[in-house]
């Protein structure tokens, strides 16, 4: 049985909705098909995944994060029909071509956002109540960081990121006071200059929480990387290929949800023109309303209660 909560000496992480995301993909029904999980970090969704396939199967996982391939690789090891690349998902058409494969015969997971790994570690650079250096970055490899998003975007850019990517209301106030006190070099730093430049506001929520949100995805393209690669997972998934998708804030389930619908519309063209060249629906939808963490879940792991859950089931190759 595979459990939520994984933990080793330098690694722990909970995965949220297990089952139920991993249910979606229907496994028992095609068992020798090839399944990919687009962000592998602990390994609890490939796992599971990995437990309901044949022989035949394959499971093709995806993660940027060293720390996460090190924990996974240590605890699927035992899995021959597992192929873990430390690529990001965005790469999934270039890696299942120089992998010999064609088509993602059983479906594709995605468990979206930071770990709870990367969002505890504190020399990662994610939390606001820890200190260390402005990093923020999935893959450590990669050279452009939160440091560079605080120390070297202008006011207005900083204005535009916090808002769209977390709908801050104090957006103007924090960009101004971050520019007028660069250089700004740890996360404690920046978090006590937003606590400081902000009015006090009855909530639970920490006064950094959207802010942080917002130079995380900003560092690594999180929102742009994931539509884009809905693109492709639908030209690459066969007939009856499933899609499971779990998003933790409203702009990722937005991307879901908008791409999820139209997709499965019976018909995608502008009203005003007189004949249907979109090639019809595409899409059958598994979930008409997110599905939602359980009670004893959200008991255990308390971040879990913002995950949403969505799926679709591809019908027709036609205007993909």
């Amino acid at each position: 049985m595979v459990q939520n909560l994984y933990q080793d000496e330098n690694f722990t992480h909970y995965t949220v909705m297990l089952n139920e995301a991993v249910d979606f993909l229907n496994i028992e029904n095609n068992p020798d098909a090839v399944y990919i999980d687009a962000t592998l970090g602990a390994g609890g969704h490939s796992e599971l995944i990995l437990q309901k396939l044949s022989d035949k199967g394959r499971l093709i996982s995806f993660d940027v994060d060293k720390d996460a391939i090190s924990a996974a690789s240590k605890r699927l090891q035992i899995y021959k029909n597992l192929t873990i690349i430390n690529r990001s998902y965005t790469e999934i058409k270039e890696v299942l071509s120089e992998l010999g494969i064609e088509k993602i015969t059983g479906g594709v997971i995605f468990d979206l956002g930071a770990s709870f790994h990367q969002l505890t570690k504190g020399d990662r650079g994610f939390s606001f109540n820890k200190d260390a250096p402005l990093d923020m970055r999935f893959n450590q490899e990669q050279k452009f960081s939160a440091y560079d998003v605080v120390n070297r975007y202008s006011a207005e850019k900083l204005v535009e990121i916090f808002s769209k990517y977390g709908e801050e209301h104090f957006s103007k106030r924090i960009a101004k006071a971050i520019v007028n006190s660069r250089p700004i070099n740890t996360t404690l730093q920046l978090s006590n200059l937003i606590v400081s430049s902000t009015p006090k506001v009855k909530t639970s929520i920490h006064p950094a929480t959207r802010v942080f949100q917002a130079i995380r995805i900003e560092v690594n393209q999180e929102l742009l990387n994931f539509e884009n690669t809905l693109k492709d997972v639908l030209t690459l998934l066969s007939l009856g290929g499933i899609i499971s998708i779990i998003s933790f804030h409203s702009l990722e389930d937005r991307i879901a949800k908008h791409f999820l619908k139209e997709y499965s519309k019976k018909c995608r063209c502008k009203k005003e023109q007189p004949v249907c060249s979109c090639g019809g629906q595409v899409l059958e939808l598994l979930t008409k309303k997110p599905v939602m963490a359980k009670d004893d879940e959200v008991k255990n792991n308390p971040p879990s209660r913002s995950a949403k859950l969505r799926a679709a089931k591809k019908i027709s190759d036609v205007g993909v």
